[in-house]
C-alpha cells in the first residue's frame, strides 16, 4: 500500500468505524452518544477530503479506491446498527425500514461486484451515488444528535411524575431546568432525522436498480 495522505485518511475512516460502537461500550450516555457523534462526523468529513486530495495531488491509487467505498460501508453499517440498538420504541419502527433498504441494498451490490470480479469495472460510482453517501451521513449525524437530546431530556425528568412534565411543556409550571426546549429538540431533531434517512434510503433503492441495469448484461446465460 503507498502510504499517501489520502490513502492514510481513508485507512483512518475504516479503523474508526468500529469505534462508534466501542463508544458505547466503554461510555456511559450521552458522553458515548457525544463522541459517536463527533468520530462520524470527523470521518464523514475526510471522506470528501482524501478524494479531493487524491484527484488534486494526482495520488489516486488501487488501494485507495477498493478501500475507500469500503469504509464508507463499514461507518453507514455500523451506525445504522447504533441507531436502532438504542433509539426508544417511539422512534425504531420509523428507523427498521430505511436500515434495511439501505442495508440490503450494500450487501446486494457488494454481492454483485464480487460475482462480477473483471468486469465489476462497469458498476463505476455514480454521481447519484455520491449524493446517496451524503445523504446517508448527514442523516445519520442527525439521529446522533437526537439521542444526545432526548438523554438530556430523560436525565432532566428523571423522578418526576408524568403530570409533573405534563404541566411543564404546557407552561402551567415553570421550565427551570429547560425541559421544554430539550423535548421539543430532540422531537424535532429526530423528525428532520428520520425524514432525511427516508431519503437517503430512496436514493439508494434507485442506485440498487442502477447498479443491477447495468450488470445485467453480464449476468445473461450465454445460448
Amino acid at each position: 500500500m503507498k502510504w499517501t495522505l489520502p490513502n492514510i485518511l481513508t485507512l483512518l475512516r475504516l479503523v474508526a468505524a468500529p469505534g462508534l460502537a466501542v463508544m458505547f461500550l466503554y461510555f456511559h450516555r450521552p458522553y458515548a452518544d457525544w463522541f459517536a457523534l463527533l468520530l462520524f462526523v470527523t470521518a464523514a468529513v475526510t471522506d470528501w477530503f482524501d478524494g479531493y486530495l487524491a484527484r488534486a495531488w494526482k495520488q489516486e491509487t488501487k488501494m485507495g479506491a477498493m478501500l475507500d467505498p469500503i469504509a464508507d460501508k463499514a461507518m453507514v453499517v455500523i451506525a445504522l446498527m447504533i441507531l436502532v440498538g438504542y433509539s426508544t420504541e417511539h422512534w425504531t419502527p420509523w428507523l427498521v425500514l430505511p436500515a434495511t433498504v439501505i442495508l440490503f441494498r450494500e450487501v446486494f451490490v457488494s454481492g454483485l461486484r464480487e460475482f462480477l470480479g473483471a468486469a465489476a469495472g462497469t458498476l463505476k460510482v455514480t454521481k447519484l451515488a455520491k449524493w446517496k453517501t451524503t445523504a446517508q451521513m448527514i442523516a445519520i449525524a442527525t439521529l446522533f444528535s437526537q439521542g444526545i437530546f432526548e438523554h438530556y431530556l430523560v436525565m432532566s425528568s428523571f423522578g418526576m411524575d408524568q403530570a409533573l412534565i405534563d404541566q411543564i411543556m404546557t407552561g402551567e409550571v415553570s421550565d427551570e431546568m429547560g425541559l421544554r426546549w430539550k423535548f421539543e429538540g430532540m422531537v424535532w431533531t429526530g423528525r428532520i432525522g428520520l425524514w432525511l434517512l427516508w431519503v437517503a434510503a430512496a436514493l439508494t433503492a434507485i442506485t440498487g436498480v442502477d447498479y443491477l441495469r447495468k450488470a445485467m448484461p453480464h449476468l445473461k446465460e450465454a445460448h
